[in-house]
């Protein structure tokens, strides 16, 4: 793995390791942390984080749309599928907030699964896949920003009171009137 940020960034984005048969490599993932001019404090997400290529299930199978007959006979459509309860490669906290984010995208045991079948590479297609599933996990790694309670300015709580009483002046004027 790099450690240059830009190049980290271009293998999470589309670079994946090569299919083989029995092959053991890891599938790269960079978080890259936010960087804030004003903020010292450090980041508080992991400099690079990888999912080991043996977590990932590959599934092939035929897919539809255009192709002609080469459609007909080969299996370029591709499942990637990721159990992240049982990574090693995931911390109690990380697992955690994958978890609770990706809970609408995890089956009923527990599996993240993407398919990619855009183009009639099987090749492309499980590097376009991989590439979707590192961005989904470093998305449900990022730690939001937490909010800063603010008052409201005395100019801005002055603004709302003349409001509020040019308001009831106006529905005041609206009232029936009693002319006798």
């Amino acid at each position: 793995m790099t450690s240059d940020p830009a190049k980290g960034k271009e293998r999470a984005m589309g670079e994946a390791a090569p299919v083989g048969a029995g092959a053991r490599r890891i599938a790269p993932l960079v978080v890259l942390p936010f960087h804030r001019a004003r903020d010292a404090r450090p980041t508080r997400l992991p400099v690079s984080f990888t999912i080991p290529d043996d977590e990932l299930e590959f599934k092939a199978s035929r897919s539809g749309g255009a192709g002609g007959q080469h459609v007909n006979t080969s299996s370029t459509r591709i499942e990637v599928s990721w159990c992240p309860a049982r990574s090693r490669a995931l911390s109690e906290t990380q697992l955690a907030r994958v978890t609770t984010a990706l809970a609408s995208r995890l089956d009923s045991e527990g599996w993240l699964r993407i398919v990619s079948s855009e183009t009639r590479s099987q090749v492309q297609n499980r590097e376009r896949a991989v590439a979707r599933l590192h961005e989904l996990v470093r998305r449900a790694l990022v730690v939001p920003k937490a909010r800063r309670a603010t008052k409201p300015t005395r100019a801005s709580r002055q603004a709302r009171l003349d409001e509020k009483k040019a308001a009831g002046r106006r529905k005041a004027e609206r009232r029936k009137r009693d002319w006798d």
